[in-house]
């Protein structure tokens, strides 16, 4: 294998033969393979694309760079999965994973931290006191087996080829390309062992995938390698142009994730947790079609069983579930609507810088985070505000830095006169 020729073949529009383009990451992952080189074939994989033999080419080699787990052969059960291409006010793991858990289905997650204007699972998890993220793979699956549900961060062992190449990609603007993306993505889940996966690929202004043109390539690529790799996938298109869900910031989350587990939440995120749920349960080994896997779920969130498996798992890795003990703010302050009307924005990526400005994100992996501040959107698309009357709330460390949010946050929001209604769930690809 030739480094040089391979860029230039891709630079050139050409296809990369598979067990080439293999040896060429596993030479990277072993450092073979200097970083100036592997920048240079992302930078053409951006410009020319990958097929899908080249995509499936890619993940595999990424699998094969380090570890990976077969859970339904140590379970003897079909394990399900979730994973969300990034959003805003994003919780949807904390709910759906004791929902699938306690309607008898095996859920199994490794999930990773937030970086920009997404939020990730494990730093809503660790505002929950004594939460323990770091699971060994025994522990894991142990976990998995006894209560049905076990939520961890990603081995260091698994994908180390991924990583690698996910700094550099971070490092050299070829983040956004939907062949890199998939085989990103997929390569990690299939390394995970899960047997069925339910992928929520978000779309619109908070979302890497602007259009539904887009996500729709995005989730197509990520189902056929699934599919390649003999695992059954499940695709939602969501909406992603406002948060989901009224919060956005770590304990806010992990709060509204207890609510809806308890039968109650905002209406759009129950709607996407049975959505998820719903096809989870489908792909699960309980033999339940889609109607019946409904009605398991929507029972789950309405007689406390649901709850009570988010309770187990909790207690299972350290924490304590009681919402009461979650960080709080020092200071929360209410933004008044300016003028009477409905609400026609509330935009996504802005809440976001918001909530990243309180403390709430990070801009590189190193940075600490505020669990308790964030935001609270009282009110979203469709809504109709009085003026003066909440249209959020800041949840901020102190006065100063409440004020320098409200002018920011308020400039996220569109009041009109007309109602401007948009579905949660755009489409569901099988």
């Amino acid at each position: 294998m030739h480094a040089v020729e391979l860029i230039e073949r891709k630079r050139n529009g050409g296809e990369i033969p598979a067990a080439e383009l293999r040896e060429f990451i596993a030479a990277y992952a072993r450092d073979e393979v200097p970083d100036y080189q592997a920048a240079a074939l992302l930078m053409a994989v951006w410009f020319r694309g990958l097929s899908a033999s080249e995509t499936f080419a890619l993940t595999e080699a990424m699998v094969a760079s380090g570890e990976t787990v077969d859970l339904a052969a140590q379970l003897g059960r079909r394990v399900v999965d979730k994973h969300s291409t990034g959003g805003v006010g994003d919780k949807t793991t904390i709910a759906v994973g004791p929902v699938v858990a306690a309607c008898g289905a095996p859920f199994g997650k490794m999930s990773g931290r937030g970086l920009g204007h997404t939020g990730g699972t494990l730093d809503k998890l660790e505002s929950i006191p004594g939460f323990r993220v770091e699971l060994s793979t025994e522990e894991l699956v142990g976990q998995v087996r006894e209560i049905g549900i076990a939520v961890a961060g990603q081995s260091a062992d698994l994908v180390p080829a991924d990583r690698k190449l996910y700094a550099l990609r971070d490092v050299t603007a070829t983040i956004d390309e939907v062949s890199l993306i998939a085989a990103s993505i997929m390569s990690k889940k299939i390394a995970g062992g899960a047997s069925a996966l339910v992928l929520d690929v978000k779309v619109g202004e908070g979302a890497f995938m602007r259009t539904q043109e887009d996500a729709r390539r995005l989730a197509e690529a990520m189902r056929g390698l699934g599919e390649e790799a003999g695992m059954d996938v499940v695709c939602l298109l969501t909406d992603m142009d406002q948060p989901l869900g009224q919060t956005v910031g770590n304990a806010l989350e992990v709060r509204e994730a207890y609510d809806t587990v308890a039968g109650g939440g905002p209406a759009d995120f129950r709607e996407l947790v049975v959505a998820a749920a719903t096809q989870l349960l489908a792909l699960s080994d309980l033999e339940l079609d889609e109607d019946g896997a409904r009605k398991r779920v929507t029972a789950s969130l309405g007689d406390g069983s649901a709850l009570a498996a988010y309770e187990r798992w909790i207690r299972a890795q350290g924490g304590d579930p009681d919402p009461a003990l979650l960080p709080r703010a020092a200071v929360v302050r209410r933004l008044p609507a300016p003028a009477t009307g409905f609400v026609r924005g509330a935009r996504a990526r802005e809440v976001a810088a918001v909530a990243m400005a309180l403390g709430a994100g990070r801009e590189r992996k190193e940075d600490p985070i505020d669990h308790a501040v964030g935001v609270v959107c009282r009110a979203k698309h469709g809504d109709h505000v009085e003026r003066g009357e909440p249209l959020a709330e800041i949840h901020a460390r102190d006065e100063a830095a409440a004020e320098s949010a409200a002018a920011a946050l308020l400039s996220a929001y569109e009041i009109g006169d007309e109602p401007d209604p948009r579905p949660l769930v755009l489409d569901v690809i099988r």
